[in-house]
């Protein structure tokens, strides 16, 4: 089929699929579903950028969205007064200590030679280690005892939400940076396990500093972009109107804050996606495709390739950095032990493979269909066994198998819809041109 047609018909499949959705199951599902779509497609660009433009294969992708949930509370919050008071300002020196220790090993690596060299910088790493022990422990212990039930931490600035969503970009951008200059130099399932062992390890970090971001006890009530529904539902005006359209004012609240999310991260797609567009057909994204296929011959050409996939590796992460800023902003409250980075790094290559690596489009529309299958597939396949089972007696161990394993038809079929697309379309349902 000519892409011209074939293109907008997929699309037009997903968009029926989540109008179907409203019609069957209600319209806050469809607009739930639509927004995490929008955030999904906004994670697959990213991946995108780093596998389908050069060939990256990271699979630390939720490291980088939890920084990105990390800033929305180190923007949005306010400050914790009381715990600045208590210790904030020995927290500050202790990270400036350890800051200063890094870079003081830095220097000696490169400053002196031989066996100096090595005692010079042991010797550093050792006065640096206990002195931040010393000022950051402390001032940790004081945080964290102001109030451990509802604050503990620090808090952030106190500044409009949507601030925090290109901050989250930088932030992911700047770990990118120094994950980049240590793991881009190894062959590519190294770098592999080098990327997931980091996302670990950041979030292992935002799990246990508890002054940072309250750890596993979550920050929740994070300000949002949008009014919330209680504010809608005293308006006098809106709930007027609500009525004169012949909608419950508390229903018509829910879809028009839900729908007001959709507006704005499809703004933000659409943003991220025009200039992904540009990126791909400017000499750039030429010169990285042109690395992506044949590292020696670019090589040849006179080409850095390390810096290359460097900037590539940096961008990607901060796309998925502001999605992980906009996902967070949509629950309204930060849970570092939601994020798994194994199980939701597989769902975004998934999306990335079925939608079509190296197209961008191909990744919006991984995204979307495969959020879509991830929510409703469960539901849909519990209804597939209860019919299936429907003519077997009550209380027989095999009705009762059928109907627990509707709980694992999500990754089933995750792993099937792979396999078929691998087998009858393996460059995905868009591929790249």
């Amino acid at each position: 089929m000519n892409p011209a047609i074939k293109n907008p018909l997929l699309f037009a499949l997903v968009g029926c699929l989540i109008l179907g959705t409203g019609l069957i199951q209600g319209w806050n599902t469809a607009l739930l579903i639509l927004n995490m779509g929008l955030i999904s497609a906004i994670m697959a660009l990213g991946v995108n950028l780093q596998w389908g433009f050069a060939g990256l294969f990271n699979i630390g992708v939720m490291g980088f969205v939890a920084l990105g949930g990390l800033a929305t509370v180190l923007i949005s919050m306010p400050p914790v007064g009381e715990a600045w008071a208590a210790g904030g300002l020995r927290v500050i020196l202790g990270l400036i200590a350890g800051a200063a220790t890094i870079a003081a090993a830095i220097f000696a690596q490169r400053r002196f030679l031989g066996r100096s060299r090595t005692f010079i910088t042991l010797g550093v790493l050792i006065v640096g280690f206990f002195t931040f022990r010393a000022v950051f422990d402390p001032g940790v212990a004081a945080v964290e005892a102001v109030n451990p039930a509802a604050t503990g931490y620090l808090g952030g600035l106190g500044l409009p939400v949507l601030l925090a969503w290109p901050v989250g970009g930088l932030l992911a951008a700047g770990a990118a940076w120094i994950i980049g200059k240590t793991a881009l130099g190894l062959r590519s399932d190294y770098l592999a396990i080098a990327t997931l062992g980091i996302a670990e390890i950041i979030i292992a970090i935002m799990k246990n500093e508890d002054w940072l971001g309250r750890g596993v006890k979550n920050v929740i009530g994070l300000p949002r972009p949008v009014p919330f529904e209680v504010d809608l539902q005293s308006d006098p005006v809106f709930v007027e109107r609500a009525i004169s359209l012949g909608l419950d004012p508390v229903t018509a609240s829910t879809l028009y804050t839900k729908l007001a999310y959709g507006v704005l991260f499809a703004i933000v797609l659409i943003i991220l996606l025009w200039l992904a567009q540009r990126a791909l057909n400017s000499p750039w994204g030429r010169m990285m495709r042109a690395i992506r296929d044949n590292e020696v011959a670019a090589e040849a050409m006179g080409k850095d390739v390390t810096a290359r996939h460097l900037q590539i590796f940096i961008l990607g992460s901060a796309i998925c950095g502001i999605a992980g800023a906009m996902m967070t902003t949509l629950d309204g409250q930060l849970t570092p032990g939601t994020y798994q980075p194994l199980r939701f790094t597989f769902l975004v290559w998934v999306m990335v493979i079925v939608g079509g690596s190296g197209n961008n489009f191909g990744a919006v529309l991984g995204g979307m269909l495969i959020w879509w299958l991830w929510v409703m597939v469960e539901p849909l396949g519990l209804g597939l066994m209860n019919l299936i089972a429907s003519g077997l007696p009550d209380g027989s161990n095999l009705k009762d198998t059928l109907i627990d394993g509707a709980a694992h038809m999500r990754l089933l079929t995750m792993g099937l819809i792979l396999l078929l697309v691998l087998r009858f379309s393996p460059r995905g349902l868009i591929p790249e041109r």
